[in-house]
């Protein structure tokens, strides 16, 4: 026969083998059995404060266990009443429930449930483990706790509550205390009265104990000025009725004249001001952090946790604003619930995004008004800039028309000369020659005539700022032009040509200005001849589609670059070697003030073609 000894020394793998799969056959079965847990409640499920524990703690043990739990809750009905004898019943239900399924843990909720555990400790559960949680430490008797018992107790300091409610209402003189006939609610008026008797030369106490709830509803109607209702418990009133859940809270609420304190988290949220606060959170995560460590096998007595004691201070800001509480009276570090949120919490986005935009509209409009002015202020110096320049520009051409207007001013003087010396000669002649001397006379009223004229024209051009405009004949206005360069054409041997149409419309604009910009066009083309041969000036004027008149001024010179075709009516462009680049500028200024165009344009051989289109009166109107 083959023993275990046998098969280890045989094959010594297959026993680690077996070793393991015993191992886990045994792990896997502690892990389909659940850790059984029952909650015990004071008075039932839906009495508070202890039932928002109960769902507290039953929802953190399921968060921090790493086992699944079989969590059953029951009620210690009895805590109702001081009578002792319905608890023997009750045990042996308890007993005879869990027989054959006994428990691993138990969680006593409330001061009633930790006192009912404790009496019964060795007839029921005399070796489970036991959590006494949501009690306050005075109502814990440590002298008769087991190994197995741990403690996650409370401390309520009714005195800071009480001090809370001058704090925050100082006129206060009345406190009346909410509690009812159980046992519980008679152990806390006792406790109450006790911590706050250093407040009694300030406040006057009044207890609820001997009033129906009904009665209570309508003493807390009528309550006298600088009154407050600190509520404790009112599980059963003077007439015996039990009332359970946050029902009694707020039907004291809705008929209440004066503002109501409380100290434990269950009663906040709807109905009471606020305060140092017990969190319902804090006992909850102890409580099952200590349970977590017993079902995981820590002895319960190894377990000793700091009794949970008020929070900072909580308070609710829709009674702050019925009962006119200041926010600078709340006690420092108060953290404020319920606060209607404002318009910049509630739209601070929307707000910030509108007043981005606002800020970027004001920015562009500031901008805007910035470069309007800027520009208008450009636009006067630009104005005055030209007028300045077309006065030097044309103070600067006398120089160069000097020879030529001293040649046209000589030839009317020569011949008055002239014939004033020969009609002297036919007056001293024997027989006066009268029907000579006539006409040499008004020879020489005609030469007068001419040689005014030509100096009223070029004093004319050289005045600053001329604006008078009159209709003007565009083929005369050409020929006076031509006049002025008549000598410098015959100088350079330049052969002028010229197809000036007869009867054009007259056009509307300062003579001046227009013969400046004649005179400068030519002047450009006879220096662009200078090098090249032949020098023809080319003239003509036509109609313009009948509504303006075109002058063409073409040259066989030199030529423009196609590449500064763009560029030659800018200004400070120019393409001589002594030139200032401002006389096609103001050429173009002159011609679009009076509502005309002009452009240049290669010629079909050689040159250049500037073209004029100057409206008429009628089509500038």
């Amino acid at each position: 026969m083959t023993t275990w000894f046998d098969i280890r020394r045989i094959c010594p793998a297959a026993g680690f083998v077996l070793f393991l799969l015993t191992t886990f056959a045994y792990a896997a079965a502690a892990a389909a059995e659940p850790k059984r847990v029952m909650l015990l409640h004071s008075f039932g499920r839906d009495f508070k404060p202890w039932s928002e524990y109960a769902k507290s703690i039953r929802a953190e043990l399921d968060r921090q266990s790493p086992w699944r739990l079989d969590i059953t809750d029951h009620s210690l009905v009895s805590a109702r009443s001081s009578d002792e004898d319905p608890e023997a019943p009750f045990v042996e239900y308890l007993r005879a429930l869990f027989a054959k399924q006994p428990l691993d843990l138990i969680v006593s909720i409330g001061a009633p449930a930790a006192a009912f555990v404790q009496r019964h400790r060795q007839r029921l559960f005399t070796n489970t483990p036991m959590v006494f949680t949501a009690v306050e430490q005075r109502r814990v008797q440590y002298s008769t706790l087991t190994p197995n018992d741990a403690v996650v107790a409370v401390w309520i300091n009714y005195f800071a509550a009480i001090e809370n409610i001058l704090r925050v209402l100082p006129d206060t003189k009345n406190v009346i205390v909410v509690v009812g006939t159980s046992p519980i609610e008679k152990f806390w008026k006792e406790a109450i009265g006790r911590e706050s008797e250093p407040l009694s030369n300030r406040i006057r106490f009044s207890w609820t104990d001997h009033l129906s709830f009904d009665e209570l509803l309508k003493e807390a109607a009528t309550l006298p000025p600088q009154s407050a209702i600190f509520w404790e418990l009112m599980i059963i009133d003077a007439a015996g009725v039990v009332h359970e859940g946050g029902t009694p809270l707020t039907r004291l609420h809705a008929v209440a004249n004066a503002p109501i304190f409380s100290y434990d988290e269950s009663f906040f949220g709807r109905e009471i001001v606020g305060g140092p606060i017990l969190m319902v959170a804090d006992t909850s995560r102890q409580t099952a952090s200590v349970a977590i460590r017993i079902l995981g096998g820590e002895k319960p007595s190894d377990i000793h946790m700091p009794p949970v004691q008020f929070a900072r201070p909580m308070f609710d800001w829709r009674e702050m604003q019925r009962w006119g509480i200041s926010e600078s009276r709340l006690p420092p570090g108060s953290e404020i619930f319920f606060r209607d949120p404002t318009a910049w919490e509630r739209y601070q986005k929307e707000i910030l995004a509108i007043c981005a935009v606002l800020l970027a509209q004001i920015a562009l409009i500031s901008w805007l008004i910035h470069e309007n002015r800027r520009r208008n202020r450009a636009e006067v110096l630009a104005r005055n800039s030209i007028s300045e320049l077309s006065h030097m520009n044309r103070v600067a051409t006398a120089g160069e028309l000097s020879a030529s207007i001293a040649h046209e001013v000589n030839q009317p003087l020569t011949g008055i000369v002239a014939r004033a010396s020969a009609a002297r000669r036919w007056l001293a002649a024997e027989k006066p020659d009268l029907g000579k001397v006539r006409v040499a006379l008004d020879q020489i009223e005609t030469a007068g005539h001419r040689a005014s004229e030509i100096i009223t024209n070029v004093k004319s051009m050289f005045q600053r700022d001329t604006q008078d405009r009159s209709e003007i004949d565009v083929s005369k206005l050409i020929w006076t032009v031509m006049d002025l360069v008549y000598i410098d054409l015959r100088k350079h041997q330049i052969e002028l040509k010229t197809e000036l149409r007869d009867q054009l419309p007259p056009v509307f604009g300062n003579r001046i200005q227009l013969q400046q910009v004649i005179l400068n066009l030519v002047m450009n083309a006879m220096d662009a001849m200078r090098s090249v041969q032949p020098r023809v000036l080319s003239i003509k004027t036509a109609l313009n589609g009948g509504d303006g008149v075109h002058i063409s001024i073409a040259d066989t010179g030199i030529g423009i670059d196609p590449s500064n075709l763009d560029q030659i009516f800018k200004p400070l462009f120019t393409t001589k070697e002594h030139g200032m680049g401002m006389g096609l500028s103001i050429c173009r200024s002159i011609v679009e003030s009076h509502n005309g165009r002009i452009s240049v344009s290669a010629g079909q051989e050689r040159g250049s073609i500037f073209q004029l289109i100057l409206p008429t009166k009628g089509a500038e109107t």
